[in-house]
Order: C-alpha cells, then sequence, then structure tokens
C-alpha cells in the first residue's frame, strides 16, 4: 500500500527518491480516501460556516483561519512516511534518510502561493457570511472558468468540449443569480451587504481560479522529482503560510479578545459555537490533503 521509491545518493550523502511506482490498489484507496476527505469538507464546510455566522457568529477571519488550519495532521503522514523511508533505506544502503525533499527556493513559491490562498480564503469567509450556502456555493463553482482560462495561460492546459460545456452553464448561472440579488437575501441583511458578499466571493472564485493552474506551474518549474513526500510537503507549506496569514488578520482584528465573548453569546450556546469552530476546521483537512499524485 505504501509508495515504492527508487533512490539516489544526493552530493550531500543523503537519500532522495527519484521515481515513485505506487501500486494500483494504493493508487485507488489514496484516490478514495481523498474523494471522501474533500466531499465531506466541500459539503459539510460552508454549511456549518454559516450555521456559525446565522447564529451570532461574526469573525470572518477566524472562519478563514480554520480553513487551512488542518496543516499539523499533514506533519504526522510526513512523519510516518520517513520512518516508511528510513526503514527501507536500511534495507538497501546506510545512507542518511532525508527527512525535508523541499528546496529552498520552492519553499518561497509555495509560502508565495500559501499567502495568496490565505486572502483568498477571507474572501470565501467573507461572502459565505453575507449570502446563503446555495448562493456562494453556485458562485464558487465559477472557479472553473477562471482555472481553465488561467490554466490556458500559464500552463498551456488546452480546451475541450466537456469543460467548455461545464464553464458555459456555471456561468450563465452565477450571472442569473446576479441579475436577482433581493429574491435571496438573507433577512436583516441590507442590498449593500448583500452586493458586497457577491462581488468578494466572485473575487474568492476568480483568485481560487489562479491558485489552481499557479500550483501546477509551481510543479512544473520545481526541477526536482515530484513525489508524494514532495507533494505533502508542498501542501503542507502551502496551508500553513494561508493560515498564518489570517492569523495575523485575527491579530489585527482583535479577534483573540472578542471570541470568548462570542462563545458566550453565541445562539446556540458556547459549546455549539466551539463545535461549530472544530467542524469548520474539517474543511482546512480535508482541503490540506487534495494531492496532485493520486489524480495523475
Amino acid at each position: 500500500m505504501m509508495e515504492k521509491v527508487t533512490t539516489t545518493t544526493t552530493t550531500t550523502g543523503t537519500t532522495a527518491p527519484m521515481t515513485v511506482k505506487v501500486s494500483p490498489a494504493a493508487k485507488k484507496t489514496l484516490l478514495i480516501l481523498n474523494c471522501i476527505l474533500l466531499s465531506i469538507g466541500n459539503c459539510g464546510g460552508p454549511l456549518i460556516m454559516r450555521l456559525y455566522f446565522i447564529h451570532g457568529g461574526n469573525r470572518v477571519w477566524l472562519s478563514s483561519f480554520l480553513e487551512t488550519a488542518g496543516w499539523p495532521f499533514i506533519v504526522i503522514v510526513l512523519i510516518i512516511l520517513y520512518f516508511h523511508r528510513r526503514a527501507a533505506g536500511n534495507n538497501g544502503n546506510n545512507k542518511r534518510t532525508t527527512f525535508i525533499y523541499m528546496r529552498p527556493r520552492l519553499f518561497f513559491a509555495v509560502a508565495f502561493v500559501g499567502v495568496i490562498t490565505g486572502f483568498d480564503d477571507y474572501l470565501y469567509a467573507y461572502g459565505v457570511a453575507r449570502l446563503p450556502v446555495s448562493t456562494s456555493a453556485l458562485i464558487i463553482a465559477s472557479q472553473l472558468a477562471f482555472t481553465a482560462f488561467f490554466a490556458y495561460l500559464l500552463v498551456k492546459q488546452k480546451f475541450t468540449a466537456y469543460s467548455v460545456n461545464a464553464v458555459v452553464l456555471l456561468t450563465v448561472g452565477a450571472g442569473v443569480l446576479a441579475l436577482h440579488t433581493n429574491s435571496d437575501r438573507p433577512e436583516g441583511e441590507t442590498k449593500k451587504q448583500y452586493v458586497m458578499g457577491f462581488v468578494l466571493t466572485v473575487a474568492a472564485a476568480v483568485l481560487y481560479g489562479f491558485i489552481l493552474p499557479l500550483i501546477e506551474l509551481t510543479y512544473n518549474k520545481a526541477k526536482q522529482a515530484i513525489t508524494y513526500t514532495l507533494v505533502l510537503e508542498i501542501q503542507m507549506v502551502m496551508c500553513l503560510f494561508a493560515t498564518i496569514f489570517c492569523m495575523v488578520g485575527m491579530i489585527i482584528n482583535n479577534d483573540f479578545k472578542v471570541i470568548p465573548r462570542e462563545a458566550r453569546e453565541f445562539d446556540l450556546g458556547e459549546t455549539k459555537d466551539h463545535n461549530c469552530c472544530s467542524s469548520s476546521g474539517d474543511r482546512g483537512i480535508s482541503c490540506c490533503f487534495l494531492q496532485r499524485e493520486v489524480s495523475s
């Protein structure tokens, strides 16, 4: 079930992977696991986040922070993979096993993508705070159009009849919503707040449509073997810097001082407030495990 790595000796005397051979069973298992995690996070995350906002929650920076706060779970997986490589390496040679494969050049590139992701998290959380879940979900789905456009520009991804059809339908759906901004506006919310939420949600879709091809471009320009371990490291660093970006926003917005009071005044009770926040973090865990390796 684990990945089979062909290693080579680096100039520093350590072992590094050159190629990765994953058995069909392991590949299918990883693919199913990722699909399950993403389904739970992408379906349940917005619902719980919206529940938090409609019952008295107002911390947009906190919600955006939780979207990528699951990155420490990747560290656990990396540690397991390290000991697996170490055990496999001891059977073949006496060279020291590399713990971190990511090179500095790639690290800074991924950190930059992480900061952009953190900003996108804020735009998305603001939209969920102002729009019904159905509306925000449909607008976010239009990211496919922007992903296709930026993928064509950055990584020369060609358009197909299926992708064009999906892009047109989703874009038209978002356009129809824009023409009926009063029909699903939550009670007590001004038109200005609704429009602001709509605009920022569209901005989140555009930015995320840019981020995905940018990640693919980062893989292509990495100038090192792309293994499952390296992909995990990239995801961890990206989510880490996105989380740090949102944490800085929380500090500037004094969220840490307000969170205890907000929990006590939450409509469903303090315990339910904590449950909403921790459950929203499940989306962060699932998004952290969106991998390139299992889909190839």
